[in-house]
């Protein structure tokens, strides 16, 4: 009987060694200890934003998008083997077919600034979701602002 106890106990600290978990980091870039792995969307999103907004009806970048695409160009530049697809959104007002062209406008305008300041074309990539895919659910200004945008996005 004793030795069938010191086999249960034995077999279960073995099951407990085996089943440790990982710290290495997953898709989302978040290490074991919660911390930002370097070069990933986490690290991106944290330390630089990962979007720029737009005006109603437009694909003009404003200052302050211009500001954020120049900070992604100088974090992409340092992590110079990431790839990213910059994906183009658009409010919920407008027809399907009107809202994937300007997405994919705004995705476009987005890439090609990026490449403006030096991030080599193949590294950037473009999809347009048009009105499919809102951040912010509503028929309000604030809602239609917050899903005017641009999202890049690390592969």
């Amino acid at each position: 009987m004793r030795n069938k106890l010191l086999s249960l106990v034995a077999a279960a600290l073995l099951l407990a060694g085996c089943s440790s978990t990982s710290s290495t980091g997953g898709a989302d870039g978040m290490g074991g200890s919660g911390a930002v792995v370097p070069g990933t969307q986490a690290d991106l999103v944290q330390n630089v934003g990962d979007r720029v907004f737009f005006a109603f009806d437009s694909a003009q970048l404003t200052a302050e998008g211009k500001a954020t695409l120049d900070r992604q160009a100088a974090w992409m530049a340092k992590y110079g083997n990431v790839k990213v697809t910059v994906e183009g959104h658009c409010d919920e007002r407008g027809t399907r077919e009107y809202n994937l062209a300007l997405g994919e406008r705004r995705a476009t305008a987005a890439r090609n600034y990026l490449i403006a300041k030096g991030v080599a074309a193949a590294r950037v990539g473009t999809i347009s979701y048009g009105k499919e895919r809102p951040e912010a659910m509503g028929s309000s200004e604030e809602s239609w602002a917050r899903n005017r945008r641009g999202v890049t996005v690390v592969q």
